[in-house]
């Protein structure tokens, strides 16, 4: 077994990593950014070391850094967690020319199958049903829109290097094709490193349900079941239940399916298997050659520990269990408790916590990186905690939920918890006949009922004080600090020092919800606060209401911004590149 592991992640995947090494006698190593000097992760793990800017492509992406500070910390193992490196090939490859074991599949299967365009394609020749796309790389506009026209409308524009939603984009009709080819590609550059997108036909209202997948490295595989992940914003997850109210004929052969793929692959470590479904048909989507943020479900229902298995599984271990072993037990749903606004797009709702309380209780679990006086940086993404309930039967498990969300308390952003409150009593959530269409069509239906929800949330009081960077803690003779020395993180006591809370430290006693931009008159501003991407139009340019006119990345997604009215472009007030404060002024119409 491992002795130290470097958790090349941040926030709640990195405290559940750190999590799982403790129980298996195993040191952790722990990486921050310059944004993420004060982030829970940190302090979870045995020792820390500073690895770089905020931007990802200087830390948590950067290579070279990442296995000098596992040399460093003389570790003998990385978990990359999800997202991020989590699915690069070349990582786990430097990895082990450096001597250092990837706590992952093998790189010559994540390659193949962390590559989506690869996956579809193995996974049809063995027998999988996949659904009709490209096959190759699209690399130009003209390129895309040929595959679109002959796949026919709506095509979905994915990132091949993605998950998670990052990098996919839906394009209704041909002339939205080179909007939704730009985002894709910049958004799939701008968190995976990678580019590269490729087509397929878009199914606007399936089920979106995955396979978790367990192989080791002696040619066993076994399945935990399959995962509901329908219930979606953007294309990325906001509820998900296991088990999926589908036929029993075709979880069968879902999962007979999975198996046979991942038993071809040889595959060997954790993993999942998406899929679309309608009705009693199904077509593979694409694998995740990592742990899920879901992953929590299938453990509740399964109780097996997932991160500790594809640790044992990396140190050489054979399966321990057999398929006869995996007894489902109950039902369990997980919500994703994001800083975002859904009454505004789902905006990204960073800043101060200024409050702070997870609920407990029977069948209850939470993931989470937060705590009351945590700034949540714009730089990554808006995932505050996860949330997990399980019941012995649905409804218990659903009832459990609600209880836990009304207990949770996240006060100073915008969260989607009083969203998931509303979603969980909806019709199409209790009879389970919702598709990943469902959240869309619900804000439009619903939205009257879910902005009285947040007005009610905004009322509750905050007594919680942000804790200070150095505070004293009882002792009136001395001042916990902490400090890096060479890069590396130390928790210090000064003797004859005492520092007292800072003046003007305590925030807002309320609930604070995401700032409203109105664009009027002659200025489109900017919707939130971010990075500006992209600007679109020049000085007497013509636009038309409901043009966009620039790209906003915040918390690692494109988000547009759209003229108010028709005008011509009198001034552009600001540059790509620059950061924005939301309610800035981007662009200035004529009069």
């Amino acid at each position: 077994m491992f002795k130290r592991v470097l958790i090349a992640n941040r926030g709640e995947i990195a405290v559940r990593v750190a999590r799982a090494c403790r129980e298996l006698g195993i040191q952790t190593v722990a990486v921050f950014s310059d944004a993420d000097r004060t982030n829970a992760h940190v302090t979870a793990a045995d020792e820390a070391y500073h690895i770089g800017p905020a931007r990802a492509a200087d830390s948590y992406l950067n290579v070279q850094r990442l296995i000098e500070t596992a040399q460093r910390a003389e570790c003998d193992a990385i978990h990359p967690g999800y997202g991020f490196l989590a699915e690069n090939a070349g990582f786990a490859r430097a990895c082990a020319a450096a001597g250092l074991t990837f706590i992952g599949p093998s790189p010559g299967v994540m390659e193949e199958m962390g590559d989506k365009i690869q996956a579809r394609l193995r996974a049809a020749n063995a027998g999988f049903p996949v659904v009709p796309g490209s096959t190759e790389a699209v690399a130009e506009v003209a390129h895309a829109l040929s595959l679109a026209d002959s796949l026919g409308y709506p095509v979905a524009i994915k990132a091949s290097a993605g998950g998670g939603g990052k990098g996919l984009k839906i394009a209704h009709e041909r002339a939205a094709v080179a909007q939704a080819f730009s985002l894709a590609a910049k958004e799939a550059a701008a968190y995976f490193g990678d580019g590269r997108v490729y087509l397929e036909r878009y199914l606007a209202a399936p089920k979106h349900v995955e396979i978790q997948i367990l192989g080791d490295k002696h040619g066993h595989v076994i399945h935990l079941g399959e995962r509901d992940c329908s219930l979606q914003r953007r294309h990325q997850k906001l509820v998900e239940e296991t088990p999926a109210l589908i036929s029993a004929g075709t979880r069968r052969r879902m999962l007979e399916a999975a198996v046979g793929l991942a038993l071809a692959m040889h595959y060997d470590s954790a993993g999942t298997i998406e899929c679309l479904v309608e009705g009693d048909e199904f077509f593979f989507l694409e694998m995740n050659t990592r742990i899920q943020v879901e992953h929590t479900i299938s453990e509740a229902v399964y109780g097996i520990d997932l991160v500790k298995a594809q640790i044992r599984i990396a140190a050489g271990e054979a399966l321990w269990l057999s398929q006869a072993d995996i007894v489902a037990r109950g039902h369990a749903i997980e919500c994703r408790i994001n800083a975002e606004a859904p009454l505004q797009e789902f905006s990204a709702s960073p800043g101060l916590i200024s409050a702070y309380r997870e609920p407990g209780g029977p069948g209850v679990r939470v993931d989470a990186a937060a705590y009351a006086g945590w700034n949540i940086p714009t730089d990554y993404d808006s995932l505050i905690a996860k949330l997990i309930a399980w019941g012995m039967d649905r409804e218990e498990a659903r009832l459990r939920m609600l209880r836990a969300l009304a207990e949770f308390t996240v006060s100073g952003v915008t969260t989607t918890i009083p969203l998931f409150q509303a979603l969980l009593e909806s019709d199409e959530f209790r009879a389970g006949s919702y598709s990943t269409s469902t959240v869309e069509t619900f804000m439009a239906d619903r939205r009257s009922d879910i902005a009285r929800a947040y007005d009610s949330a905004a009322q509750r009081l905050d007594d919680d004080r942000t804790p200070t960077t150095a505070a004293a803690d009882g002792n009136s003779d001395s001042t916990a600090l902490t400090v890096e020395v060479n890069g590396k993180r130390f928790e210090v006591r000064v003797s004859g020092w005492k520092v007292g809370p800072k003046a003007g430290s305590r925030p807002s006693a309320r609930h604070r919800p995401v700032k409203q931009v109105a664009s009027t008159g002659a200025c489109v501003q900017a919707p939130m606060h971010g990075v500006l991407s992209e600007i679109r139009v020049k000085p007497d340019d013509a636009v038309t209401q409901g043009q966009v006119i620039a790209t906003i990345e915040a918390m690692k997604m494109m988000n547009e911004v759209i003229a108010h009215r028709s005008g011509v472009v009198k001034s552009v007030e600001a540059a790509p590149g620059s950061t924005c404060e939301a309610g800035a002024c981007i662009v200035t119409l004529t009069e």
